[in-house]
């Protein structure tokens, strides 16, 4: 009965921290350059049930000779392993700022490979990020809403002097000042590889773009949130249910256990 309650409880907290995940897709839902997380479930190892016992031999001396037979296998429980943000694309759309850039993606050599832009974080550390919602700092260097550099090729942040630059479609910031700036556009080949670390930045290793990745630079466009409100909102819906299903268990395994404990040892 004790392995009920385990099996019931994992279940609750499996659903919990997946219901946590969905609410959190949901509340940035209208996040540019966001990713959705996705929870992923593994259950525990199966353990071997068998029944122990004796059995009698009929001889003179009524030897017991131990019996050990196999029954099965029972599982423990569920629990969420870890959360994998979903890279797919989000929809580009328009907003005529000419800070807003979005990296529309097309073939790129791996299938789990992915474009980026560089930022620098508050450390002084190289992140990666897929929200091109920018702006220009009081100093004229290009920085993300957060206020971390935007990068360029070598590594450094854009000086743009001002708010008056274009960028082409192949990643190239041409200042008002006649400047050519390659963006610090990057690639990683295993998307899987990167770990979310807030602020819609990603911690992993990426390099340069290969030659044969196709994509383009949209200047005025932001790329919008993956995450299917419609979809998530049925998932939290089925997570909860589950929640109160394994609830309504571990409640008949409590009062099954009570009345073991007051009422059993009455009879007789």
């Amino acid at each position: 009965m004790l392995r009920g309650f385990y099996t019931a409880a994992s279940g609750m907290l499996s659903q919990q921290r997946s219901q946590e995940a969905l609410a959190n897709n949901i509340a940035n839902a209208n996040t540019p350059g966001y990713k959705a997380d996705q929870a992923t479930m593994r259950a525990f190892p199966e353990l071997l049930i068998n029944e122990m016992g004796s059995k009698k031999i009929p001889t003179t001396n009524g030897f017991n000779v131990p019996v050990n037979n196999h029954i099965g296998s029972i599982n423990t429980g569920v629990y969420v392993q870890e959360t994998i943000p979903n890279f797919s694309q989000g929809d580009i759309r328009e907003t005529s700022l000419p800070t807003d850039l979005a990296i529309v993606q097309g073939n790129v050599p791996d299938e789990t490979g992915s474009l980026f832009f560089t930022v620098q974080n508050d450390a002084g550390e190289v992140r990666y990020t897929r929200n091109g919602n920018f702006t220009v700092d009081g100093q004229g260097f290009l920085v993300t809403s957060q206020g971390y550099y935007v990068l360029d090729q070598a590594g450094n942040p854009i000086q743009t002097n001002g708010m008056e630059f274009t960028v082409t479609p192949d990643g190239a910031l041409e200042t008002a000042a006649g400047q050519n700036i390659p963006l610090g556009i990057a690639y990683t080949d295993n998307v899987n590889d990167f770990v979310k670390e807030g602020n819609d930045l990603f911690n992993g290793e990426a390099g340069a773009v290969p030659a044969d990745a196709m994509f383009t630079i949209k200047q005025g466009f932001l790329e919008g949130s993956n995450v299917d409100a419609l979809q998530t909102m049925t998932e939290m819906m089925n997570a909860y249910r589950l929640f109160e299903t394994n609830q309504r268990v571990l409640r008949a395994y409590d009062e099954s256990m009570g009345k073991a404990v007051s009422e059993v040892g009455r009879i007789g």
